[in-house]
């Protein structure tokens, strides 16, 4: 499972990475590999709607259900996850834990990102509660930004045409700065790698422990 996730958070990496070598000509691999709202907005125009809505679908719920089935798995040890990772969301889980089910629903339609989809998960929301609310959250979203490319289509090529002409620059820019979020995800004490990890390890030691109490109590 957090091997998937590490899978899932690489490919985003190294779309942030080639953005400026693939917005114009390969916007459906783009968000192929990274669908945040940035990328999606920019490859709109690029793709037809078919496209755009299947490839963008794709990728975003591909991710969502791991988190979800993250929390799930791991429980309490997930909810101490998302205290070390997010300062806003996990006091609100460990202060009102029935209070964040109520608004995880709408979080979960609007925003599911890594931590909510987690949260979700291990405050007890439903299965198929969270997929009715991912799907049509997604949905909604897609539609959003296709209106918006379709609005705004001229300023938005003309930001696609930027990255294009001066691409070189802009990444060697995406390569710093991906080479920081590395580094950070790494190195930094509280990073959102460092803690999965960390959730695996103690999981795995749990485990471990649980066995061996097995041996000890057959042996007795």
């Amino acid at each position: 499972m957090i091997a998937l996730v590490f899978l899932s958070q690489g490919a985003a990496l190294f779309g942030d990475l080639v953005l400026a070598e693939f917005v114009d000509s390969r916007p459906g691999l783009l968000i192929a590999l990274n669908p945040r709202n940035r990328n999606l907005t920019l490859a709109t125009n690029q793709l037809d709607a078919v496209t755009f809505y299947v490839i963008g679908f794709c990728r975003l719920v591909a991710s969502d259900p791991l988190y979800f089935m993250l929390g799930f798995w791991y429980g309490e040890k997930a909810i101490a996850w998302t205290e070390r990772r997010s300062r806003t969301y996990g006091p609100l889980i460990r202060d009102g834990e029935q209070m964040f089910r109520r608004a995880s629903y709408p979080l979960i339609f609007a925003m599911p990102n890594n931590i909510i989809c987690a949260m979700s998960a291990a405050t007890g929301v439903s299965l198929p509660v969270f997929i009715v609310l991912n799907i049509s959250g997604t949905i909604t979203r897609l539609i959003i930004i296709r209106q918006v490319g379709e609005v705004f289509a001229s300023p938005l090529q003309r930001v696609v045409d930027f990255i294009a002409e001066y691409r070189v620059p802009i990444l060697i820019l995406s390569a710093v700065l991906v080479s920081w979020t590395v580094y950070n995800e790494f190195f930094a004490e509280n990073s959102e790698t460092r803690s999965l990890v960390d959730l695996g390890a103690d999981s795995e030691g749990d485990t471990q422990s649980s066995e061996g109490d097995g041996v000890t109590e057959t042996d007795r």
